[in-house]
């Protein structure tokens, strides 16, 4: 190792990238075993990191990433923002994580991390433990995208299967395929190449990390936001529940640009009359949800082309700083 390597911080919180199965042919049964490797023993199978940066390794948390929620999330974005207060030498931090929930985690740091420094999330969809695993190169991508001077501002990425998308973006899309994690209609933001280079060809233009207006320092709790599907038939039984229960917020998946089944969408306005912010989100995977008159009148927000897990975080980030509708519709207009 060269001292005069950049130092990447490597966070490690479980997930595939460390996952443990049975065998070299196991792609499924290593989830409901639950054994992880270490980040240390991640790092040693992939010595090729030590030419790349000076990389210094921890274990945050080491689960599933079906365990995390904001509880987690907290506690990711307090150590991040602690590690560029406290090492302002150091080029970016790099995250392991599992890709259940890799996207919804990206985008709560996306708007909560407070630095320009790289912050950049990986998993892995194959076991370090099975035959053509893909953690080996997607941690090694990862460090190699924080290192690099041209990953600063562009907020919170992932990169899995060589492919650099902005946290706002990108979602998974398949179920156990390594070129899963796609960004929608407008594109990935660049590669980590065959050659070794990081390239990019467009920037996030949304705010992100030190732009944002969020800041969850000292938090231990997020207001409770949740989300309710529709489909052919649905009624109002679960949007009335998400009402008894005195949730925070609300956001409900429609089809297409943004309509409802009638029963359903007059529950979402009754629970809209009593004073609970509901986000209109679509169940497509692309194009935005635009406002009408209809839909401002019955005192709806709208996500834009925020899928509706995305909306979910938004939602209850901007309910720490507001309750009013017309600031909360601003944040989904600049975000």
């Amino acid at each position: 190792m060269t001292s005069s390597l950049p130092r990447v911080r490597l966070i490690a919180t479980g997930g595939s990238i460390a996952g443990v199965g049975p065998h070299r042919l196991d792609y499924i049964l290593y989830p409901e075993l639950g054994k992880h490797i270490t980040i240390e023993e991640s790092l040693a199978r992939v010595p090729e990191v030590n030419e790349i940066a000076q990389v210094q390794a921890e274990n945050l948390i080491s689960v599933g990433s079906t365990a995390v929620g904001p509880p987690e999330w907290l506690a990711m974005a307090n150590r991040i923002n602690q590690i560029f207060r406290e090492d302002t030498e150091a080029a970016g931090v790099a995250m392991t994580h599992g890709t259940a929930t890799l996207e919804e985690t990206a985008y709560f740091l996306h708007l909560t991390v407070k630095s320009d420094k790289p912050m950049v999330i990986t998993g892995a969809m194959r076991p370090p433990t099975a035959l053509s695993t893909d953690a080996d190169i997607n941690l090694l991508d990862a460090v190699r995208i924080a290192a690099s001077s041209h990953a600063g501002g562009m907020g919170v990425l992932t990169v899995l299967n060589n492919e650099i998308s902005s946290a706002r973006d990108v979602v998974k899309t398949s179920t156990f395929r390594v070129q899963t994690f796609k960004p929608g209609d407008l594109g990935f933001l660049g590669y980590a190449d065959s050659e070794g280079e990081v390239l990019f060809y467009r920037a996030p233009t949304r705010k992100h990390t030190t732009r944002s207006e969020f800041d969850v320092s000292g938090r231990d709790s997020l207001p409770r936001v949740d989300i309710v599907y529709a489909y052919a038939g649905a009624d109002g039984m679960l949007i009335d529940a998400v009402r008894r229960n005195g949730s925070d917020g609300l956001v409900v998946a429609g089809f297409g640009g943004g309509t409802f089944p009638p029963v359903f969408i007059e529950a979402a306005a009754q629970a809209a009359r009593d004073g609970i912010p509901v986000v209109l989100a679509s169940r497509s995977t692309t194009g935005r949800v635009i406002m009408t008159p209809q839909k401002q009148d019955a005192g709806f927000i709208v996500s834009d082309n925020l899928l509706p897990q995305k909306a979910r975080i938004l939602l209850m980030l901007g309910l720490s700083v507001t309750r009013d509708r017309e600031e909360l519709q601003r944040m989904f207009r600049e975000y």
